[in-house]
């Protein structure tokens, strides 16, 4: 058995979905917020299933969900909601569709009070998992442990989405930012 998700994919996952992640996606920090709220509602969609399954669905969530443009969804209405529920492309469950228009109308507080989502995290940065769940729980819908965790492993702010091994590391660590100088407001 693989014991991290860099020898998953050397093994059973090369060729498959989850190698362009890996290789392209996951680990590597993202400085959109749209796409970090994707990211963020890809992985709350992916609680109680596998990953394999969300990658194959992630396309056709970007399209449900218009792109993830936070202002569009934080405005959708009960008929977007029960067009959401009744589209077979994403995972149609009541309590991830409301956590996602939920928690896009918090980003929108948080980029008026932040300027960003990402300046935002980047203002918390460095936290421990349990510091950053219990802030996530303060401000979103259905962010448990392990969703924070993946996101915040699979954005780079926490450790961990690579081996020191993995060829993908040393470009991973090439785009982080220093978070130091972040702090400084040096971007």
């Amino acid at each position: 058995m693989a014991t991290t998700y860099c020898d998953f994919v050397a093994n059973k996952g090369k060729g498959s979905v989850h190698q362009t992640y890996h290789d392209l996606e996951y680990g590597f920090p993202i400085h959109d917020d749209n796409l970090l709220f994707a990211r963020l509602v890809l992985e709350i969609n992916q609680a109680g299933l596998s990953w394999e399954t969300i990658l194959k669905k992630k396309d056709h969530f970007f399209e449900a969900y218009d792109g993830f443009v936070i202002a569009k969804v934080a405005k959708y209405s009960e008929k977007k909601k029960a067009a959401l529920l009744q589209d077979p492309g994403i995972i149609r469950n009541r309590l991830k569709v409301e956590a996602a228009i939920y928690n896009a109308g918090q980003l929108l507080m948080i980029q008026k009070e932040h300027g960003s989502f990402l300046q935002w995290l980047d203002l918390h940065h460095p936290l421990t998992k349990e510091e950053w769940v219990k802030l996530f729980k303060t401000r979103f819908r259905f962010t448990g442990g392990e969703i924070v965790n993946e996101f915040l492993m699979s954005t780079g702010y926490l450790p961990g989405a690579h081996a020191a091994t993995c060829p993908v590391y040393k470009k991973v660590m090439k785009q982080k930012p220093k978070w130091s100088q972040l702090k400084k407001g040096k971007h």
